[in-house]
């Protein structure tokens, strides 16, 4: 608990900070009431060598400066469902039996697999528990025991990974490795042990930090061939984050996805959150070939990460219901919805959404870091319009067709691109 209220402070510090800096609306006065958006608790690293998660909560500002979720109690008044994702991305008609995902996150998730049951129960999902051998939660080392500790920020990224994972891959098993801290070293572990598990086809990595002079030395740790490993882009705009960075990972940039009276049903442009840029650390792998990048180029593909066209999620242990915890929310005006039910993006939604698609695919062992959608770019959506940020109007920061930092070569349309 005290770990978890360390984090709720540090949340606090920043959360209405962040809100604005990710282009959230946030009442002015008290008297009006505006949509807004902010990280979770788990977005603000304390110090180097720290990662933060790449989650972000849409909901009201109200009249009283509190943000509450959008959400009236329903699962579904909230938030894109599976049934969306699925219809978005054309991913009916394969389910993934069998293949499991693995999701890397730092601190434990008490209600992780009640949340999830919940949460595959309210849209007719397939159960997915300890019981049936569908789900599995250990610690950086593999084991059921000892646990890290409870944490609300962190167990809000958990929701939003699983949840996605249930979302687009029904019939995976899901396999939580939470590491002791969000310290770099401890997550490296948890990577290994993510990896290294049988069965798990694919990794996904919601979380990340600045490049710096050790990032590459990190690297090996992304290194399992035929393990398709993903990791999100970052949600602060134009600029690289690390591990997404890496060749040994699909770098996964956002979209805002919206439906549409097209053929496909649904349009997407890229979001001005998602993470996107040159390298200045990482060698350009043989895959890439993008002209204004003399390194690493990041995206590789993309997602829906928009909070305001953002995804249904179900976290009880991040909800203000009731006694000192939402007190404590309500003092700080971050008051949430005791049924549990939110609406959150960020591209922390992307990177599990991609993995997930990759063990939809049941093509991993062909998969060398993000280079397999490259020569398999008729099986994705060109995002060509949109913008992160401000690069001179380079490809790095501008949607266009073809290759572009914030989208990468698109989203996916089926499964052949992964």
């Amino acid at each position: 608990m005290a770990a978890a209220l360390t984090a709720l402070l540090t949340f606090a510090a920043t959360a209405l900070t962040v809100g604005l800096a990710t282009g959230a609306a946030a009442a002015t006065t008290p008297t009006t009431t505006a949509a807004s958006t902010t990280g979770f608790g788990c977005s603000h690293p304390v110090r180097a060598g720290q990662a933060r998660c790449y989650g972000l909560l849409e909901g009201l500002r109200t009249a009283t400066g509190r943000l509450s979720p959008f959400t009236t109690g329903s699962p579904t008044t909230t938030g894109y469902v599976p049934s969306d994702l699925r219809s978005a991305y054309h991913l009916g008609g394969t389910s993934g039996s069998g293949r499991t995902v693995a999701i890397v996150d730092a601190m434990d998730d008490p209600n992780a697999e009640s949340d999830l049951a919940a949460y595959r129960s309210a849209y007719g999902l397939p159960a997915c528990t300890t019981a049936n051998g569908c789900f599995r939660k250990v610690n950086q080392h593999g084991q059921a025991s000892p646990l890290p500790s409870g944490d609300y920020g962190w167990a809000e990224e958990i929701s939003l990974d699983l949840d996605m994972v249930s979302a687009i891959c029904p019939g995976c098993h899901i396999l939580l490795v939470e590491s002791d801290s969000a310290n770099v070293p401890d997550l490296m572990t948890a990577e290994d042990t993510a990896a290294g598990t049988p069965g798990v086809v694919s990794v996904s990595n919601s979380w990340g930090g600045p490049e710096d002079s050790t990032t590459t030395g990190t690297d090996p740790h992304f290194d399992h061939p035929g393990v398709a490993i993903t990791a999100s882009s970052g949600d602060s705009g134009y600029g690289v984050s690390w591990p997404a960075s890496s060749s040994y990972v699909t770098a996964v940039g956002g979209t805002s996805l919206k439906k549409a009276s097209n053929t496909r049903g649904w349009t997407e442009s890229a979001w001005s959150g998602a993470g996107s840029g040159c390298s200045a650390q990482e060698a350009k792998p043989s895959w890439q070939h993008d002209p204004g990048c003399a390194k690493r180029a990041v995206t590789d593909v993309s997602a829906v990460a928009d909070p305001q066209t953002g995804v249904a999620v179900r976290d009880t242990y991040n909800s203000c219901g009731g006694g000192t915890l939402c007190d404590t929310f309500l003092q700080l005006g971050l008051a949430k919805g005791a049924d549990g039910w939110v609406q959150v993006g960020g591209t922390s939604a992307s990177s599990p959404i991609i993995a997930s698609v990759y063990a939809l695919a049941g093509n991993t062992s062909q998969v060398v870091g993000g280079s397999y959608p490259y020569s398999h770019t008729s099986a994705l959506n060109d995002v060509t319009t949109g913008n992160n940020g401000s690069c001179g109007g380079s490809y790095l920061c501008t949607a266009g067709p073809g290759y572009d930092g914030p989208t990468g070569l698109g989203t996916p349309d089926g499964t052949g691109a992964f």
